[in-house]
């Protein structure tokens, strides 16, 4: 029995990073893609448009992802829950080390070999080219004929005929009939389709209500897909619900989510250009009432303004006699203003010319009254003059020292007016009208006297 030999160096240590690359390799290495089938659970879409969720039973569950390119072509809304099978490679999620299913489809439970073969056909018409953006051809923007195919008890055709009747009404309608479920609806749906160019429509309507997979099979087979892409008019194709998807719906040339939103896409130019047109239309009424009212003003304007020729010599006589009326005003006015200012100029002179004589008589009265005045004024002041000297003499000290008075006054020269502010042998002076003597008092009256007087 040979032993393996044993690693160069045991005790090595390798990063956690190599080991996760080491394990997500051997895992994807020992186990092939294969399906898994399980129930959904925490189902997220990324802003990136990757699909994460998780896929349980009753004893485990394992995280998935399905990256935005294999997301975007589900034919249903993953949702938790759902049961579903999922095409999927082993993997491991290094950044975190998660075990983990990387998707590449998902089928719902039980739907099986139908599945598979939906996305084998996908697979290979999407390898031709059939689904490719290029070979999509644009949408006449107003069709005048358009042919449906579907069948003629299906509530889509209801839907449409309504929808157009109300949105286009002027668009001919061809409607080819076939079933649109069952083993013979996919061979009539491509021979309604190639018969398109008969009808000369511009453009085509498939279109289905919703049902099951099982249902919408016919829209999934290849000779459908093929008469699709072979059709000489572009077809627009309104299959089921909105999450609805089929082959039809790749390689038509626009895909509408309902049937009655088909019929509103080919019909969308003619609702424009009725909107335009009414649009137009009331700009026109509007503009062409503004003219009609513009000129009917300029015919008032012009109608009063046109006169008759003998209204006109009627009116210019009336001004001529107007004016004759005015000038015959205006120059007795004038003539009114002269005479009243000669007048005024007549006043003014003889008010200020002199009156000689009597000027004369006036003055020689002022005169004689200026004479009297004067004369009086004279006597009153003599008169004045005369009274005052009397009161100044009556007045003057020298007068009276001339009538034997005497002034006397003390040592300092102050006048004595009271016997009693002099004492006995007080020098004194005596001031007479002519020269001046001393005395002595030696006494005063009522007292005895001891010798002479002096």
């Amino acid at each position: 029995m040979t032993v393996p030999a044993p690693a160069a160096d045991a005790s090595a240590s390798i990063p956690v990073s190599e080991l996760a690359r080491r394990a997500r390799l051997m895992l994807e290495r020992e186990f092939p893609v294969a399906w898994v089938s399980g129930e959904l659970s925490g189902v997220t879409r990324a802003a990136s448009g990757h699909l994460y969720f998780s896929l349980k039973d009753e004893a485990a569950q394992v995280r998935c992802v399905m990256f935005r390119t294999r997301a975007q072509l589900l034919p249903f809304e993953a949702r938790a829950g759902l049961r579903v099978e999922v095409r999927a490679q082993v993997s491991l999620y290094e950044a975190r080390g998660d075990f983990q299913l990387n998707v590449e489809a998902m089928r719902t439970a039980g739907v099986g070999s139908l599945y598979e073969a939906f996305l084998r056909l996908k697979s290979r018409l999407a390898e031709e080219g059939l689904f490719e953006t290029e070979r999509k051809r644009p949408l006449p923007r107003l069709p005048s004929s358009v042919a449906i195919v579907t069948s003629p008890a299906a509530a889509a055709l209801r839907d449409v005929l309504i929808t157009l009747s109300r949105r286009a009404p002027q668009i001919r309608l061809t409607l080819l009939p076939c079933p649109v479920q069952g083993p013979d609806a996919p061979p009539r749906i491509a021979a309604a389709l190639h018969r398109i160019v008969d009808t000369g429509c511009e453009l085509v309507l498939l279109v289905r209500g919703g049902g099951s997979v099982e249902d919408l099979a016919a829209f999934n087979d290849e000779a459908v897909a093929r008469a699709i892409a072979a059709c000489a008019v572009p077809v627009v194709t309104g299959i089921g619900h909105e999450t609805d998807f089929s082959i039809a719906d790749f390689v038509a040339d626009l895909r509408a989510p309902t049937p009655t939103a088909a019929a509103e896409m080919i019909s969308a130019g003619h609702v424009e250009l009725r909107a335009k047109l009414a649009a137009l239309h009331e700009h026109l009424q509007r503009r062409m009432r503004e003219r009609l009212d513009r000129q009917g003003r300029r015919l008032d304007d012009a109608a009063s303004r046109l006169i008759a020729p003998s209204r006109r010599l009627e009116l210019a006589r009336e001004r001529l006699d107007g004016l004759q009326q005015r000038l015959f005003r205006a120059t007795a006015v004038a003539a009114r203003r002269r005479r009243d200012g000669i007048t005024a100029l007549g006043l003014r002179l003889g008010a200020t010319r002199p009156d000689l004589p009597l000027r004369r008589a006036t003055l020689a009265r002022l005169e004689r009254a200026l004479a009297r005045g004067a004369e009086q004024a004279l006597s009153h002041a003599a008169q004045r003059l005369q009274l005052a000297a009397s009161s100044l003499h009556a007045l003057d000290p020298d007068a009276v020292l001339m009538r034997g008075f005497a002034i006397v006054r003390d040592e300092a020269g102050h006048i004595v007016g009271r016997a009693d502010e002099l004492r006995c042998g007080q020098p004194v002076l005596l001031q007479f009208a002519e020269g001046r003597a001393r005395a002595d008092i030696t006494g005063f009256p009522g007292d005895t006297v001891a010798g002479d007087g002096g």
